[in-house]
């Protein structure tokens, strides 16, 4: 069916390409993130699954480019921007360059055709009352609000904008914010780099009179039974910023009953005022101190987050508006901070909590988990982070993105306002560190200089140093020991790790080593954001082996000797055509998931596959406890000729080398014995891959989500003959996929296969490890029940 003319692409001939076409919200689905952001790409969504989500539209990642291209400018902001990712830990630098980023970026503009286009989609809304249209202007970064990060605030949004000229400078606005230094900090903490690419999202304005963020899992103890809803009047930006503190309503689930309730306590709403625009109303006593939502509209905005949640399969942090008694929904995004549920705190065995803590001194909403001590900080605004030192607690009135370059050194953070979905709550758990916010009182009860011990988990702080010995508490170190000694198990525990940076705190953890190094994450930080072979083709191949021998050295010198698996680089051509220089040499493929890719790349690229050859040979003179890991190998003739240049590299003659392979593609199950005769020394499953190819599931298809499932009947028999038929070949096993970290009773089917090693995600460790030793003793228990002349009773 044709769609109307008012709902037609407005992309009229000009200088902006094809896929730079503005793009109705509801013809936006899941798969379009790759142009139009995760953002747009969750409305799309819920639009097309008959959620109510404003109407809008989508100038997509490409046009910001092709408007940079058509100004003569993207060249020099993408040169920048590298410049800026490797200085991210001199925020005065950075500053200068992201201040020059932000003009050329002004300079270039949209361009007149894409102005004209943006002013025809405006045009075609219809919103809630005569007169123009008023809209909000929301940044949908590529990455942005997916599982692994959720950019909470690092971008801009604008609300109530009206008219053409204001529209088109809240664009240029989003634009400027990925190239702000709160977005730099941001990437470079998550290992993200290459050219940021902003789409942006127009949306009818909803006249808000209450809104808010509902959490399918609690954010703070992991608990997937629960529905955490916060609420406050006018509009939601108060809530998200941490402005006010909400009310928090936390429900049962899948079936919502109240299970709590804190009414919080609100000095202002904001509103949009007769002009249109955005105003602050101070509220009185009764107002500030009333109830946002009743127990039955608040339990109906928990069933409807739970209904979103069973959309897509996951647990989900979403925005809502409420005119009247109609909800609608603004935002969706998974939730990517939710902590490892075996490690949550609890009660002793007498029900008391810990006295031993020193006074109280102010308490709040527990909003990260952790604990650490360090000295009381008060900062006012995000220009005074430079007087924090490394391992103070920063207490402050509120955090917004632009104090995430402060965050990075604090032990701990507390504020006045917020609740736990306010943006110093969700960085804070995406650091990693304790975070207490919604106190009221903690800028005038924390004295300046005080040593403070932070409970990020109760949400309390008290006087003293309860979590340290020392006075430099490490910053981004949650209290990892566990309180009683880790049973020792038969079945060893490894990790997955990609960046150096967290090497020493992820080395003191209760693991046997590093099960998968993913080199991809180290190389495109190491590289800035560069191509490889970018880098090569500028003669810079030694830069590139000095750079990757420093960053996996790091980590290697961080486990010795225990051993760490070296996977290297899986260049999958959609991923790495982002890089600077990445379309020079990376092919467009309708599925790069089976594509160019894998070990077949390096017979067709030695150059690129030799360097990180001759980086690990360095990197072995120093540390014999790292070794090689090829990844998506389909053949014996592949792996026999990748062999071979493993062999004639400097790293084939070094002794004690265990050469290990990645069981992602189902033909293993045929060439493992091949595989084990040409010398592989270890099988390692990865999961992912593998439940894509035994389902034939895109495993990156959000439509096809219900589909992939690492659990199914043919994936475990898959893997448990893997397992089986290494063991006969006499070579170890692991697996490294995400199912043990998130998947209950995962790691007892790995267990009773006879599997050697399995390795999860940091925040799941001490889950894993306690599942490994619950599921050897039931192994045990079986055993002995099964032996022959034991008696039995009835």
């Amino acid at each position: 069916m044709a769609a109307e003319p008012a709902r037609q692409t407005p992309c009229a001939p000009g200088p902006v390409v094809d896929d730079a076409c503005l793009r109705p919200l509801a013809l936006v689905r899941a798969a379009d993130a790759a142009q139009v952001g995760g953002k747009a790409a969750n409305l799309g969504e819920l639009i097309g699954a008959g959620f109510a989500v404003p109407d809008g539209f989508v100038v997509p990642a490409a046009a910001y480019l092709a408007a940079m291209d058509e100004a003569g400018v993207r060249t020099d902001i993408a040169a920048l921007y590298e410049d800026a990712l490797r200085h991210a830990g001199r925020p005065d630098e950075v500053d200068a360059l992201c201040a020059r980023m932000a003009e050329l970026i002004r300079t270039g503009g949209l361009g007149a055709a894409l102005e004209g286009r943006v002013a025809t989609a405006r045009a075609a809304l219809a919103g809630d009352g005569p007169g123009p249209v008023t809209v909000a202007v929301r940044s949908s970064a590529v990455g942005e609000d997916g599982e692994r990060a959720s950019f909470a605030g690092v971008h801009e949004s604008f609300t109530n904008v009206r008219g053409d000229a204001e529209l088109s400078a809240r664009i240029i606005g989003c634009w400027e914010s990925a190239v702000a230094p709160r977005a730099v900090a941001y990437r470079a903490e998550r290992g993200l780099s290459g050219e940021p690419a902003v789409a942006v999202v127009v949306q009818v304005m909803v006249s808000a009179q209450r809104s808010g963020v509902a959490f399918t899992a609690d954010p703070t103890s992991g608990r997937r039974d629960r529905v955490v809803v916060e609420a406050v009047l006018g509009q939601g930006e108060t809530v998200v910023s941490g402005a006010v503190e909400p009310d928090t309503y936390v429900f049962s689930a899948p079936d919502p009953h109240l299970v709590s309730l804190r009414v919080g306590h609100q000095t202002h709403e904001v509103v949009r005022g007769r002009d249109g625009h955005d105003v602050t109303r101070v509220l009185d006593r009764e107002r500030s101190s009333g109830r946002v939502l009743d127990d039955a509209e608040a339990e109906a905005v928990a069933r409807l987050a739970l209904r979103v949640q069973e959309h897509y399969g996951r647990p989900q942090d979403v925005e809502w508006a409420m005119v009247e008694d109609r909800i609608q929904l603004v935002q969706t995004r998974p939730i990517t901070t939710l902590p490892d549920r075996g490690a949550a705190t609890t009660p002793d065995a007498a029900g008391e909590r810990d006295t031993g803590r020193g006074v109280l001194l102010v308490s709040g909403l527990a909003a990260a988990p952790g604990r650490a001590s360090g000295r009381v900080r008060l900062l006012r605004e995000p220009r005074d982070g430079s007087r924090l030192l490394d391992g103070d607690v920063l207490v402050a009135p509120r955090t917004d993105p632009d104090w995430l370059p402060t965050l990075r050194r604090a032990a701990a953070v507390v504020t006045d306002q917020g609740g736990v979905t306010c943006h110093a709550a969700i960085v804070a758990r995406e650091l990693g560190i304790p975070c207490v916010v919604g106190t009221r009182s903690a800028t005038a009860d924390l004295p300046e200089g005080e040593l403070v011990a932070v409970d990020g988990t109760t949400g309390e702080v008290h006087r003293g140093a309860a979590f340290v010995v020392s006075d430099a508490p490490a910053p981004h170190r949650h209290d990892a020991a566990p309180s009683v000694p880790s049973p020792r198990t038969g079945t060893e525990l490894h990790v997955n790790l990609a960046l150096p940076d967290s090497a020493e705190r992820v080395a003191a953890l209760d693991v046997d080593g590093v099960g998968l190094l993913r080199a991809e994450v180290v190389l495109t930080s190491a590289l800035g954001g560069r191509h490889p072979r970018a880098v090569l083709a500028a003669g810079e191949a030694d830069g590139f082996v000095t750079a990757m021998a420093a960053a996996v050295g790091r980590i290697g010198a961080a486990f010795a000797p225990r051993p760490v698996l070296y996977r290297t680089t899986d260049l999958r051509s959609n991923e790495f055509r982002g890089l600077t220089g990445g379309d020079r040499f990376e092919p467009v493929e309708r599925n790069p998931m089976i594509g160019y890719r894998g070990a077949y790349r390096y017979l067709h690229e030695p150059e690129v596959f030799g360097m990180e050859l001759r980086m690990l040979a360095e990197v072995r003179d120093r540390l014999p406890n790292v070794h090689l890991m090829i990844p998506f190998v389909r053949t014996r003739w592949e792996l026999a000729a990748v062999l071979e240049l493993v062999d004639a590299s400097p790293l084939g003659g070094r002794r004690g080398l265990q050469r290990w392979l990645t069981a992602e593609v189902p033909s293993v199950l045929h060439w493992l014995p091949e595989y084990v005769g040409l010398g592989i020394d270890g099988v390692s499953i990865g999961s992912n891959d593998l439940t894509q190819l035994v389902l034939g599931v895109d495993r990156d298809a959000e439509r096809l989500a219900e589909l992939y499932d690492e659990s199914d009947p043919a994936v475990l028999d898959a893997i448990s003959t893997i397992i089986e038929r290494a063991t006969l070949l006499g070579v170890p096993t692991s697996l490294c996929g995400q199912a043990p970290s998130r998947i209950p009773g995962f790691v007892e089917f790995l267990v009773r296969a006879g599997i050697t090693a399995v390795s999860v995600n940091p925040d799941a460790v001490g889950s894993a490890r306690a599942a490994i030793d619950a599921a050897e003793r039931r192994l045990l228990l079986d055993a002995a029940r099964r032996a022959p002349g034991r008696r039995r009773t009835r």
